[in-house]
């Protein structure tokens, strides 16, 4: 059976500091929201799978997750986000042909990023 991805959700402790983060520091553009008064949950566009974000319920015991975005210039968004996120593993060339590196968001959601090489 073949699967395709289709969602991915990463639940975050401040709605608001990690929508900031996405938009100012990745340069995610919001596609839609809800609530429409007090929004608890974003996607974002362009991201090939639907790829959001959600208040998490009891955020005192969220444990995050690693999602990772295949780009077309690992080098130029490296240099790009190095200085601007919190650096989980530099970049580097993977045994199974990628290149790639991955930062954290501000609850610790890791987002690797990379390109086949």
């Amino acid at each position: 059976m073949q699967m395709k991805l289709g969602h991915v959700k990463l639940g975050v402790s401040d709605i608001k500091r990690s929508v900031e983060w996405y938009t100012q520091v990745l340069g995610f553009e919001v596609d839609s929201f809800t609530p429409k008064d007090e929004p608890t949950y974003y996607d974002f566009k362009g991201t090939g799978a639907t790829f959001s974000i959600g208040q998490a319920e009891h955020s005192g015991i969220y444990h995050g997750g690693r999602t990772n975005f295949e780009v077309e210039d690992v080098d130029g968004l490296w240099e790009s986000l190095k200085g601007n996120a919190t650096v989980v593993e530099s970049i580097w060339d993977t045994p199974w042909g990628t290149r790639k590196f991955t930062i954290a968001d501000p609850d610790g959601n890791e987002l690797g990023f990379s390109k086949q090489v």
